[in-house]
């Protein structure tokens, strides 16, 4: 198996354990509540992460031996990748929660 498909393969166990954590079933809280703004809310985090790997990979290149305490840059590609599919999830309106009255962007529709 191709690489790339095995980690995809691991974006979506990670996907499925964070959902428990988020959106199980002791909690009111829908996955499309942590995006106020649709899309939009959505892209904002894609940008944390890519910044996230920026400031990393900065580190890195001013000193090789850098090491992070928390979030590698695997793990931040790896959550780059869930947010992605969360997009294109929001987008094609099918996120638990989503208000199909609302567009991408979670405006009311016309």
């Amino acid at each position: 198996m191709k690489e790339s498909i095995k980690v995809l393969d691991e974006c979506k166990d990670i996907q499925t354990r964070k959902g428990q954590d988020y959106q199980n079933t002791h909690s009111d809280i829908q996955q499309s509540d942590y995006y106020p703004r649709g899309c939009a809310s959505i892209f904002d985090m894609m940008n944390t992460k890519m910044l996230r790997l920026k400031s990393v990979i900065s580190a890195l290149e001013a000193e090789p031996k850098h090491k992070t305490n928390y979030e590698s840059l695997e793990d931040s590609a790896k959550d780059l990748i869930n947010y992605a599919s969360f997009f294109v999830e929001y987008y094609r309106g099918k996120m638990q929660g989503q208000d199909i009255n609302k567009d991408i962007l979670n405006r009311r529709k016309k």
